[in-house]
């Protein structure tokens, strides 16, 4: 997957902000601290049946490459 642009959408008038699955009101976060807490993917869309595997892997991607594009200053 390399195009997680159209699962991922950031509104202002949503969540503060926060990059969210489009069409939802869950954010990228949500899932990382959920997969983080040790749920996984079939654990989340079981608590979440509007989400998909597909948007999950998304937002780790969205995540992954928003981490790899932070820069420390020096």
């Amino acid at each position: 997957m390399t195009d997680y642009q159209q699962y991922i959408e950031i509104r202002a008038d949503k969540r503060f902000g926060q990059p969210c699955i489009k069409g939802t009101r869950i954010s990228v976060a949500d899932i990382l601290a959920m997969l983080a807490s040790g749920m996984d993917t079939a654990e989340i869309l079981e608590d979440f049946p509007e989400l998909t595997g597909v948007q999950i892997k998304a937002a780790l991607l969205f995540a992954a490459r928003r981490e790899n594009a932070l820069r420390i200053a020096s």
